[in-house]
């Protein structure tokens, strides 16, 4: 009987070290494999710049509804917006902007607003997508930093009177002559747009400039689509960091018809049609690529529910147009979530689209529990990557869904490195890089801070500290200015935040 128990003893000892060298063994091959992912792609990315995309799309999905302003009491089918993004490029055209000139677009969520951007991408312009909340320094740094020539603005925006921020820009516009405006503070604007039912002193009319377009300049635009490259620049994000002014980071057609193209893929645009309730603001680039983009290269339909976010007519948008998948932030969402269960609707939306921001694991479930939503999806990225590099795949798990950003893009590589820029072991914190034709064109005219961003290898320093996963999902953990180091450990705010926000009574931290 003692033999037996002293067997025993030793079987279980001897168990318990199987365990432990098991344990040993996946600890050593994690450590022999480095955060290193390459996703070589199914599909070719497809060589077209924002204008040729445009056309494909009327040509399959011309009846579709392209947008629908709620607020405005506006919408345009596909051939519409076809159309007045035509005529809205001849109409620049004859204000005297050229292929590569800077034109500004500083306006609330309007159709207006969407309509300008494909139009500058027609006519080979560089639309710098500005903050509509801007007060007159922000806006001159903004126009003198990249030479804005022309700006297209809104009229009123809840407190914001566009018109009269400007003339504090420039004190010069109230007495020019419009589009001849000389002014000493912003040099290089001469022309004003604004979007109204009236013509301000010193500024073009939205509806004016439609009405100088001619046949003959809207078949210039039309022809003149083949002198527009596809790796020539299209957009100018006014990146918001940290601290100091935004930096300009360019992106080229190529780089945002393609990111358009693999983030609605994974949304699952290609499925059926869709209506994209937008709670996020157009000059985003939640707005421009994970948004706008990624509608046209499918044909699906934007609803405007607001001209800036509201979580009432947000609800009631995607009940009224029944909405099958919402665009929003974190922040966004918590006040959906509020509201909804407050009024409980009956709305049947499918997919939630989560980003701009690290979004809690407890968040993400009130967004599958409250606003009833099948799936949520995560997407990560920055300006500087045109918009996203990790992204949730079409069946995620519950865990990959909301512990996750999602799993690496299409043509993208990524590798998180230690401070001596040393590629780490999965499962070990470093910071995030990437690489691939999502990568930023530089920054605008400023070749130092693009250097700082992205050495002559393209690899693209994100800032975020990150860990990476044998599977090819990705966790943020915190910024790298934002992590803690206590008695030698590293702590990363990000993972306290999502502990904290488990807690019943606590809405977000």
């Amino acid at each position: 009987m003692q033999h037996i128990e002293t067997l025993s003893k030793m079987l279980c000892r001897l168990q318990n070290r199987i365990l432990i060298l098991k344990s040993d063994v996946r600890s050593l091959r994690r450590q022999s494999k480095l955060s290193y992912l390459h996703n070589v792609g199914s599909e070719p990315l497809r060589p077209l710049t924002i204008g040729r995309l445009l056309e494909s799309t009327v040509e399959k999905h011309g009846a579709n509804y392209a947008v629908i302003s709620k607020h405005q009491n506006k919408k345009l089918t596909y051939s519409e917006v076809f159309d007045e993004a035509n005529r809205l490029a001849a109409g620049l055209t004859a204000l005297g902007l050229k292929n590569g000139d800077r034109v500004g677009i500083w306006a609330q969520n309007i159709i207006e607003w969407y309509v300008a951007f494909l139009a500058c991408a027609r006519a080979g312009y560089f639309t710098v997508t500005i903050n509509p909340a801007y007060q007159p320094r922000e806006l001159e740094y903004c126009i003198n930093k990249v030479g804005i020539k022309s700006i297209i603005c809104g009229h009123k925006f809840r407190k914001q009177d566009y018109y009269e921020v400007l003339t504090h820009a420039c004190p010069e516009l109230p007495c020019s002559e419009p589009g001849k405006l000389k002014s000493s503070q912003l040099p290089t604007l001469q022309s004003v747009v604004t979007i109204c039912d009236e013509t301000l002193r010193g500024t073009y009319n939205y509806e004016e400039v439609l009405e100088l377009a001619t046949e003959d300049s809207i078949n210039f635009i039309k022809k003149n689509q083949d002198q527009i490259k596809i790796d020539d620049p299209v957009n100018i994000q006014l990146t918001s960091g940290t601290t100091g002014h935004p930096k300009a980071a360019v992106v080229s057609h190529f780089g945002l018809v393609n990111n358009g193209f693999y983030v609605g893929k994974r949304n699952e645009l290609g499925k059926k049609h869709h209506r994209i309730c937008v709670l996020v603001p157009l000059f985003h680039a939640f707005g421009t690529v994970i948004t706008i983009s990624a509608s046209l290269n499918y044909g699906a339909t934007l609803v405007l529910p607001s001209d800036g976010f509201d979580p009432n007519k947000s609800l009631d948008a995607i009940k009224e147009e029944n909405c099958t998948i919402i665009h929003g932030t974190p922040t966004m969402y918590v006040d959906l979530v509020r509201v909804q269960k407050e009024r409980r609707e009956k709305i049947s939306p499918e997919i939630a689209v989560a980003g701009g921001a690290p979004c809690s694991p407890s968040l993400f479930k009130d967004m599958l529990n409250v606003i009833g939503v099948k799936k949520v999806k995560s997407v990560y990225g920055l300006s500087e990557t045109t918009a996203v590099v990790f992204q949730s795949m079409l069946d995620d798990n519950e865990y990959r869904s909301t512990a996750t950003v999602g799993h690496i893009h299409d043509h993208i590589e990524a590798k998180v490195v230690d401070a001596d820029d040393k590629i780490v072991p999965i499962g070990t914190p470093g910071e995030l890089c990437t690489r691939g034709y999502s990568n930023m064109l530089g920054y605008w005219e400023d070749d130092n801070k693009t250097k700082e961003m992205m050495g002559q290898d393209r690899w693209l320093r994100t800032g975020d500290q990150f860990i990476m996963g044998e599977d090819g999902y990705g966790r943020i953990v915190g910024r790298l200015k934002e992590m803690i180091i206590r008695g030698g450990e590293n702590i990363f705010p990000k993972e306290i935040e999502d502990y904290l926000n488990t807690h019943p009574h606590i809405l977000e931290s």
